[in-house]
């Protein structure tokens, strides 16, 4: 089979009839969701309301609305504050400045305390295009997975970053959702599966698979593109959604690791601490395999339209294509 059935998608007619839409647009339709849903739910903005979509929820909830500013330190202190009162605080910032800035706000005010804080990381990765290194968040899942009591989610496109959004209401304490700027795919559907802490078989080869592709945000759009023409070069692998950096489904990862014998992992961030990290520490101690890892390479971004980069940094379908077969020569 090709995708799982509930995603309602020919991946033939990606390329003419697929939708591009920011993940955080879905953030911010989750938003509006929950604004309507629980009274409990609140916004705070570091001064980035409207190109973090927040703004929506604004507009329509002004009175659980609150601009703290250019000041990510307090938008932190404040939401741990209410995550402790009975509030459901969502802080809404660009990644490099929260949790870039306010590391220490988030480490000891709300994960200390497993404040019940949603922090939304925007503008991560190099999908963040033009402003460059300083505002290309590359190691943000590293800080985050770190920290004790935090949950971690990196939706792979606008519909499950709705879903996530949502969904982390109902998720004890902290949790970090990573969003992206630029427009990406919209290839899950309003019914396919997500539940926090399950990874989803988004492929399976009509080839016996060989290989299992482990990928997490808008990138996934282009393992599945590789999945597909590796199964046309006879060559088949199983794709993996795996959303949930913190915690993982680890069952699901070690029993396909044992299964398949071989793992490339492919994420827009640093291979440095990120998914493969987290795969490779899961697997090192439970079920040694052969893994490649698609991501940047120990660097900073750099200014420059987000294909341009991806074709630069290693991220394109060729590049996933080359790890898969790296990864069978070593089985």
């Amino acid at each position: 089979m090709a995708f799982e059935k509930s995603l309602k998608i020919n991946l033939n007619n990606f390329k003419k009839e697929i939708k591009e839409i920011p993940t955080r647009e879905g953030f911010g339709n989750g938003l509006l969701v929950l604004g309507e849903k629980n009274s409990n739910v609140v916004v705070l903005s570091a001064d980035v309301a409207q190109s973090t979509r927040c703004d929506k929820f604004a507009n329509k909830f002004p009175e659980r609305f609150f601009q703290i500013g250019i000041a990510e330190q307090n938008l932190a202190a404040i939401a741990s504050g209410m995550g402790v009162s009975n509030k459901i605080p969502f802080i809404s910032a660009y990644s490099v400045f929260s949790p870039g800035r306010n590391l220490e706000q988030i480490r000891t005010t709300i994960a200390y305390n497993n404040s019940n804080v949603k922090i939304a990381g925007h503008h991560t990765g190099l999908l963040t295009g033009y402003d460059g290194a300083t505002h290309q968040a590359l190691e943000d899942i590293a800080i985050m997975r770190t920290l004790p009591n935090m949950k971690v989610i990196v939706p792979c496109d606008a519909i499950e970053a709705e879903k996530a959004t949502i969904a982390s209401t109902k998720i004890s304490g902290p949790v970090y959702i990573r969003l992206a700027r630029e427009k990406t795919p919209v290839f899950t559907s309003k019914k396919t599966p997500f539940i926090p802490g399950k990874a989803d078989v988004f492929w399976k080869s009509s080839a016996k698979p060989k290989v299992v592709i482990i990928g997490c945000g808008p990138i996934l759009y282009n393992v599945l593109l590789a999945a597909e023409e590796l199964d046309k070069e006879g060559i088949g692998t199983i794709v993996l959604n795996n959303h949930t950096i913190k915690p993982l489904d680890e069952k699901k990862i070690i029993n396909f690791a044992k299964k398949y014998g071989a793992v490339v992992t492919v994420e827009e961030h640093s291979i440095l601490g990120g998914l493969g990290s987290a795969i490779a520490e899961l697997l090192a101690k439970n079920c040694p395999a052969p893994m490649e890892f698609v991501g940047t390479k120990d660097v900073f971004g750099e200014s420059g339209h987000p294909k341009d980069l991806w074709k630069k940094y290693g991220l394109e379908t060729e590049n996933i294509k080359t790890a898969v077969k790296k990864a069978l020569k070593r089985k």
